[in-house]
């Protein structure tokens, strides 16, 4: 099946180092949307990541992994003499993560450009470097011209309680980026932080709907809920045995774009689509959180990805 559409991805750089009580047990290239790119190629899909890290033995290595991977790396950027950021995630009993970050001040990305857009291609961005004034606007300059080619733009919130003292700094960067996009993510942290509710239709009238229509609201191990100006739905969640949540959201978002790619679903479709549709959208996220949740990768496994790919049948050239 011939199909010109292709997903960028842009967002932060990181070496995920996995610790079970006090001893590592993984180490694993990462990033909220880089976790995401990895597995939407793995599963078949164009895709290209814009980005920077450190020209070191790290940021080579996670440089590397995009390309192993099949993942277009013509728009990242290497700072000549800087390192790569790293985290240490500490995982406990629920086998939820608990982070610490040593991070370098990211570098613009404008000196390498960006991809070329076209109608219907996906751009998936988010958390706190989508909001970052040393970033914001090279991010920007991304959002606007997916704008005006017709892109269909994906917002991950992602925003961690380390930046909840910057709030209202940030929130007209974060208010921007709802009314660029057209589906926003948040989950049920996400909202305590940055809304002080849980309520969520209260939080899809006051603080999405006079942006940006679709909101998809997750909340762990109970339902997803989407809210659209054409009514509410509630999807349960799969159950399942966690080795690591460590990419579960990244996760679920390469699975909601696989499927807009599997089920044909154009940006002037998305805003007409039924419960039906929603929860077919739904299910192919959580198929990809599953599968994470499942090992201590950052991204599905390669197995799952060979499968989605061959059901896909894009051609990636």
């Amino acid at each position: 099946m011939e199909n010109k559409r292709k997903v960028i991805g842009t967002g932060e750089t990181i070496l995920d180092i996995v610790f079970r009580g006090e001893q590592p047990v993984a180490a694993v290239p990462g990033g909220s949307a880089y976790n995401s790119v990895i597995s939407m190629s793995r599963a078949g899909l164009p895709v290209w990541f814009v980005g920077e890290t450190g020209d070191d033995r790290v940021g080579r290595q996670i440089i590397k992994f995009l390309q192993d991977n099949g993942v277009h790396t013509e728009y990242m950027f290497a700072r000549p003499g800087g390192r790569a950021s790293v985290s240490l995630a500490y995982l406990d009993e629920k086998n939820d993560a608990d982070y610490l970050f040593f991070k370098q001040q990211p570098r613009p990305f404008e000196q390498n450009g960006s991809p070329a857009i076209a109608a219907d291609d996906v751009v998936v961005f988010g958390s706190y470097y989508a909001i970052n004034a040393d970033t914001r606007d090279q991010v920007r300059a991304l959002l606007n011209k997916a704008r005006d080619h017709n892109a269909i733009l994906y917002y991950d919130v992602n925003f961690r309680s380390s930046h909840r003292h910057e709030l209202d700094e940030l929130m007209p960067a974060i208010r921007e980026n709802f009314r660029l996009s057209d589906v926003v993510r948040g989950s049920s942290e996400d909202c305590r932080i940055m809304f002080g509710t849980d309520d969520i239709g209260r939080i899809y009238r006051e603080q999405i709907a006079p942006f940006c229509p679709s909101f998809i609201y997750t909340d762990g191990n109970r339902p997803t809920t989407v809210c659209t100006p054409a009514g509410t739905y509630e999807i349960p969640v799969r159950p399942v045995e966690s080795v690591s949540t460590v990419g579960a959201g990244d996760n679920f978002n390469a699975g909601f774009i696989y499927g807009l790619f599997r089920e044909r679903i154009t940006k002037g479709t998305l805003g007409t689509l039924s419960e039906e549709q929603w929860n077919i959208l739904i299910n192919y996220g959580q198929c990809f959180a599953t599968n994470v949740c499942a090992s201590l990768n950052n991204s599905i496994d390669i197995e799952l990805g060979k499968r989605l790919n061959e059901e896909l049948g894009l051609n990636k050239a």
